[in-house]
């Protein structure tokens, strides 16, 4: 699982559908976030949004601070007007659903958008909601007592990790 193929992948998918379309980048924080970034600087984009799900989780009562801490240090930022956007929503990892779910009521705090379409670089299954992204690097089986983490290196690559579950 390379995840930088996984980008490249994405990036193409991206650059076929600037050519007949516009939309807005809108990434989940953190990973999300850094994949919406580098896509907005290679597609040569203005700006792209930023969406901070912390105090939309439906799991805000167990995570508490940890919450807290992921809020205070990504706010949710959107350099556009929501209303009628069609926005392109990033995250590195899709698993229950949940977090995509608070980022839809994060994102409707700003606005009524267009069209919302989903773009994960990693597909882990295992739904729990109804959700199902439009565009997806790859799916991928990960043992549920792990967890696939993105990082970015200092030179802004991509790379997965695998973690054991707490």
């Amino acid at each position: 699982m390379n995840a930088e193929q996984l980008y490249a992948k994405l990036l193409a998918k991206l650059r076929e559908i600037k050519q007949v379309d516009s939309f807005e980048l809108v990434g989940l924080a953190m990973g999300g976030a850094w994949i919406a970034e580098r896509l907005a600087k290679d597609l040569n984009l203005p700006h792209y949004g930023v969406i901070n799900v912390a105090f939309h989780r439906d799991d805000y009562a167990e995570k508490g601070m940890t919450a807290l801490r992921t809020a205070s240090t990504m706010t949710t930022h959107l350099p556009f007007d929501v209303n009628g956007a069609k926005v392109i929503l990033i995250d590195d990892v899709l698993l229950t659903g949940r977090t995509v779910r608070a980022a839809l009521n994060e994102l409707f705090d700003f606005g009524r958008p267009a069209q919302v379409e989903l773009m994960v670089l990693a597909d882990r299954g295992n739904r729990e909601l109804p959700v199902c992204a439009n565009f997806v690097g790859e799916a991928l089986h990960v043992p549920e007592y792990q967890i696939l983490v993105l990082e970015k290196n200092v030179a802004g690559k991509f790379s997965f990790v695998l973690e054991e579950r707490e």
